[in-house]
């Protein structure tokens, strides 16, 4: 093989120009690929963000202090809104005062419980604390102002005890009994689709909330859950009026775990098909949060693929 400065003796000065421009741009395209991911769409193909209202889950919030500093913080590095947690969360008091404080809107609680007591388990025992969990939630976000509770309805984890079936009949019986509850308070039961073996396709996972038969039970849809199963805006066109909240990760289509904007949920199709649906509400972060460092990053990346929003979104209903 040549060496560096035999191959330099073969070329003239303008292929040695030539050669560097060409290794120059080859590196600066490499460096800034994950940039050219998050500008592959037109400027006005971000109109769809201005109704998109920028949220994060409370465990994502890695910062000292208290509520009321936390929630400070957050407002002023830009977001909106912000998902708690119930049964197992912060004082209610506590968390609408300071809200009520900041601006920051407590938009969402996520049930704390759902993954291991499972409205889908075979134990009734078990069943009936999963019922009073997320009466327990539901109460909650009326108290603290909160418009959803997002639940995984079960998981199939056993062919013979809690098979998709069972999960399917299971989870139906008990959100059905919740109903009542979430109308009176005005608090809309999210289903969010996971990796729980469950309802693994936008067809399916459509005709599952259709069969709750409520408008009081719809979806919060995971943009990144299931890239791997089909592309995001798929799902999205095929769910249409039953997404009602957004949740945002990115992974690739091996279902490994990026930064936002540098998986496959090929977001210009996503933001095309929310557009398409007429979407207009909350999108949460659920990614690895940190310090005002990494939350600032955050959200700049998920204005960076959805867009930044220009609204009102103490506006937002989800019913609407």
């Amino acid at each position: 093989m040549a060496t560096s400065v035999q191959m330099q003796s073969t070329v003239d000065r303008s292929s040695r120009r030539q050669f560097c421009r060409a290794l120059a741009i080859a590196a600066f395209a490499a460096a800034s690929d994950s940039v050219a991911k998050l500008q592959a769409a037109p400027i006005n193909d971000f109109e769809i963000g201005k109704q998109i209202f920028k949220s994060l889950k409370w465990n994502m919030v890695k910062l000292k202090g208290s509520t009321l500093h936390k929630f400070q913080t957050l407002k002023r590095l830009g977001y909106e809104g912000v998902e708690l947690d119930s049964p197992e969360g912060i004082d209610a008091a506590e968390a609408r005062s300071a809200s009520e404080a900041t601006g920051l809107i407590i938009e969402g609680i996520v049930n704390s419980t759902h993954w291991t007591i499972r409205h889908s388990d075979p134990n009734p025992g078990i069943r009936k604390q999963a019922l009073e969990n997320m009466q327990t939630a539901i109460r909650y976000a009326d108290s603290v102002g909160a418009k959803s509770v997002l639940l995984v309805p079960g998981k199939v984890a056993d062919p013979r005890e809690e098979n998709h079936g069972q999960v399917w009949e299971r989870s139906i019986e008990e959100i059905k009994k919740l109903i009542p509850l979430a109308q009176q308070l005005k608090v809309q039961i999210l289903i969010e689709n996971v990796g729980n073996g469950f309802c693994e396709s936008p067809e399916l996972f459509a005709e599952y909330i259709d069969a709750i038969g409520s408008e009081w039970a719809a979806i919060h849809f995971d943009i990144g859950n299931h890239i791997r199963v089909s592309p995001p805006a798929n799902w999205i066109r095929i769910l249409g009026h039953r997404i009602k909240k957004l949740d945002v990760k990115d992974r690739t289509q091996q279902n490994e775990s990026t930064l936002i904007g540098e998986g496959d949920a090929e977001w210009p199709e996503v933001r095309k098909a929310l557009k398409e649906i007429g979407y207009r509400g909350w999108a949460a972060a659920e990614v690895p949060g940190g310090g005002e460092k990494e939350l600032a990053a955050v959200l700049q990346r998920m204005n960076q693929v959805l867009g930044p929003s220009n609204g009102n979104p103490a506006s937002v209903f989800l019913n609407d």
